[in-house]
């Protein structure tokens, strides 16, 4: 069974370096790439003001903050969750180095890269041409995502599973396995060919007299040892015994 985690962040900034921290995290939990309805979201006090350019792009206000738990008191919580599965992550350079800082700041272990799937990188490849922002990918596999007014991790973790396993081209062929009489059951009347109906007429020859004449001569030409005379041989013995 495989189980991998969408993951998705929200963050008082860019750079974690620099004092901004994690403000909202949320979670998706897909089982062989489909989700499972299993769901970890929390907002979190950044301990410090959300500057009004990032209130504009997530609408999370230092006010609507302030109430909410410390990244201290979900971490353990989200570690569980997450366990050791891999991670897909759209940008993940971005998430998992505020992940890590916020995990360094309590004595943690951080989050290995070799545990991620990047779906910008998967859609850099995919895409060359881009775009390939999440709303992007969302209208090039037509993904539902009117109610996306500003970004959320929750709803941008839901979204990434989606785009995720369009990227992959995976979606097919799950629908595929569950077609038939019943779910998860072959259905041997797909795999019956219909005969094919023999033609009422033949068609002509498109060998005429001259062409059969330029072949002999050619054939003559070769000297006794040519390998179309085996063929011409076994031939006439071939219609002989028919007669």
């Amino acid at each position: 069974m495989l189980r991998e985690i969408v993951l998705d962040t929200e963050t008082t900034g860019l750079d974690p370096l620099k004092g901004d921290r994690r403000i909202e995290i949320g979670c998706v939990e897909l089982l062989n790439r489909i989700p499972t309805g299993r769901e970890f979201h929390r907002f979190i006090n950044p301990e410090r003001d959300v500057p009004a350019e990032a209130e504009a792009v997530h609408g999370l206000s230092t006010a609507f903050l302030k109430d909410k738990p410390l990244f201290s008191h979900v971490a353990e919580d989200l570690l569980e969750f997450i366990g050791d599965d891999m991670l897909v992550i759209h940008n993940a350079a971005f998430d998992v180095g505020f992940l890590n800082a916020e995990l360094g700041r309590l004595k943690r272990h951080p989050i290995a890269f070799d545990r991620v799937v990047d779906t910008l990188q998967l859609a850099r490849r995919k895409h060359p041409a881009g775009p390939n922002n999440l709303d992007a990918l969302c209208k090039r596999y037509n993904i539902d995502n009117s109610k996306r007014i500003k970004h959320g991790a929750l709803m941008d973790s839901l979204l990434l599973a989606e785009v995720y396993v369009e990227l992959l081209g995976v979606r097919q062929a799950t629908l595929g396995l569950a077609r038939g009489p019943e779910a998860g059951q072959r259905s041997d009347a797909r795999l019956q060919r219909k005969p094919i109906a023999p033609r009422p007429e033949a068609l002509p020859s498109r060998i005429d007299a001259g062409v059969e004449e330029q072949h002999r001569a050619f054939v003559a030409s070769l000297g006794q040892a040519a390998l179309w005379l085996k063929y011409t041989l076994a031939k006439n013995e071939t219609d002989s015994s028919v007669a």
